[in-house]
């Protein structure tokens, strides 16, 4: 396992509010709802967070400078998968930042677990160092709410904690439109089951580019109130249980093809 730059910042002296990790000029978050709108309540009640990494300096790292952030305390870590589903169990974290490759259970088992046990599951974001990962798009497709890059600033991972919490999604567009990119189509019969009409498909493509609830309102000139129906209706008719899953099957039905922009 690769050690974050994030442990790299605790073992060199920075504080969390001086480390800074390398942006990934490539593939910048989108976050599925304005980021300013999402700003943490320092005087309300914190997001409990439960870190899983087998790596234990990047899981001290990381659990250091989270820790130090506005509005989030961590509550807990785990080494590996079962770990993971049994922290949480015992622990009931708002969100799991969940690393992909652990022993025992890696996180795609754990987040599957973790998602069908419970009828209230904590939100998962997947924690990944390469944006290539196979792995991310299996896990988004098992129920993760979002990936994020080991490497990022940590206050991007903070925001990514928060906004996850909130009920909203983190998608990295160009990211998962070059990973589903090099995997088969695997759900291509999903769109015609689902018979979404040519509204919720054309929602559902605007969705895939990261553009927030807002942002679709205002590109479809439609109510805001109307495209949270739409995006409603294509969870329920795809069968997804959010809205980076509908994006994952979008691009795995070939609705949207990399290099789709809106």
């Amino acid at each position: 396992m690769i050690v974050s730059d994030a442990a790299t910042a605790v073992t060199t002296g920075l504080d969390a509010s001086s480390a800074v990790i390398p942006d990934v000029a490539t593939a910048p978050a989108t976050v599925v709802t304005p980021a300013t709108a999402v700003t943490p309540d320092t005087a309300g009640t914190p997001v409990t967070l439960l870190i899983a990494d087998d790596d234990e300096v990047t899981r001290s790292g990381l659990r250091t400078l989270l820790a130090a952030q506005p509005g989030i305390a961590v509550v807990g870590e785990a080494a590996d998968g079962v770990e993971a589903v049994e922290q949480a169990r015992r622990l009931r974290p708002d969100v799991v930042l969940m690393d992909v490759r652990m022993p025992r259970r890696n996180g795609i088992e754990a987040t599957r677990h973790l998602l069908a046990e419970s009828a209230e599951p904590p939100k998962v974001v997947v924690i990944t160092t390469f944006e290539n990962d196979g792995y991310v798009t299996a896990a988004l497709s098992a129920g993760a709410s979002g990936f994020v890059l080991k490497r990022l600033p940590v206050r991007q991972i903070a925001e990514a904690v928060l906004v996850v919490a909130a009920g909203e999604a983190i998608l990295f567009p160009a990211a998962l439109r070059r990973m589903v990119a090099t995997r088969p189509l695997g759900s291509a019969e999903a769109l015609p089951k689902a018979a979404l009409t040519g509204r919720e498909e054309e929602v559902l493509r605007l969705m895939a580019t990261g553009l927030s609830n807002p942002e679709i309102a205002e590109s479809l000139t439609v109510s805001l109130e109307t495209v949270k129906t739409h995006v409603g209706n294509v969870l329920t008719k795809l069968g997804a249980q959010n809205r980076t899953h509908a994006v994952v099957i979008a691009y795995e039905s070939g609705l949207v093809v990399p290099g789709f922009a809106g």
